[in-house]
């Protein structure tokens, strides 16, 4: 019995422990604002699963797809991956310094920019001028232009988003072929995925640098110089892992269930 209650200090020690570590985590969701993001991102999916309507099913998908897409873009479950992945990457003085970034300025008013500039980048014509903008400067020794490609490079951004939009186009392709919609092998999936890969990447880097320039650009140089400071550190380098392997996951998961419901109604159409 004696030793039964010495146990008792250490469980409540681990288990506090661990409260504490998840109210950390929390805190770091919110710094970040990655609800916010989700949200934004269930939109801007939203929007393109009207496209692949339009593309795929004839127009025909109807209430009923609309229902499967409300399921798949659900915002909660793509931060819970994504807070999976952070957890999975920081911890203790890691967390504690990303928080400690993002709790104040300048890193609180980048994340606002940030997801201010995804929302506004989803309307074509923000999006066309943001890529002129780039196409303007692409080349040249233009100091803010610097900033960011070193920004970029640090988070091997151009790479990491291409790797992830590939890895979602092959699980789209097998949601279709485990929904029975199409015939392909594993290295014809591959091979249709990167095909195209010289044009992705110049697509990418257009996009990104034109969103980065976007968002950036109230920015004081200095603040800008500080956020490019944080991202090389052992915390800003997890962070950016952490983000890239949770978002990749969320679009993994999302782009399957997007196959496996355009074939279900394909299907349903045939029949």
């Amino acid at each position: 019995m004696r030793r039964a209650l010495l146990i008792w200090p250490v469980l409540l020690a681990l288990l506090t422990t661990t409260a504490l570590a998840d109210a950390r985590m929390t805190v770091l969701v919110d710094v970040l604002k990655l609800r916010e993001a989700a949200e934004i991102l269930r939109i801007e999916g939203v929007e393109s699963a009207a496209q692949l309507n339009t593309d795929m099913l004839e127009g025909q998908g109807g209430a009923s797809w609309q229902i499967q897409v409300d399921a798949i873009y659900d915002p909660d479950r793509m931060v819970e991956t994504v807070r999976s992945a952070l957890d999975a990457e920081l911890e203790g003085a890691l967390l504690e310094d990303v928080i400690e970034f993002f709790a104040a300025n300048p890193g609180a008013r980048i994340v606002t920019l940030e997801n201010t500039a995804r929302d506004a980048i989803r309307d074509p014509a923000v999006e066309e001028a943001a890529r002129a903008r780039f196409a303007e400067v692409d080349g040249s020794a233009d100091a803010r232009l610097a900033l960011i490609d070193r920004l970029v490079a640090s988070g091997d951004m151009i790479n990491r988003n291409v790797t992830n939009a590939m890895n979602a186009n092959v699980q789209f392709l097998r949601g279709l072929v485990d929904g029975d919609a199409a015939e392909m092998t594993e290295e014809e999936m591959l091979s249709s995925v990167s095909s195209d890969l010289e044009e992705m990447t110049e697509d990418t880097r257009s996009w990104l640098f034109g969103y980065m320039l976007l968002a950036y650009s109230p920015l004081e140089t200095a603040d800008l110089e500080t956020y490019l400071a944080f991202s090389t550190t052992p915390a800003g380098e997890a962070l950016n892992r952490a983000l890239f392997d949770g978002f990749g996951r969320s679009y993994e998961d999302i782009s399957y269930a997007l196959g496996r419901a355009v074939a279900l109604n394909m299907m349903a159409e045939e029949l």
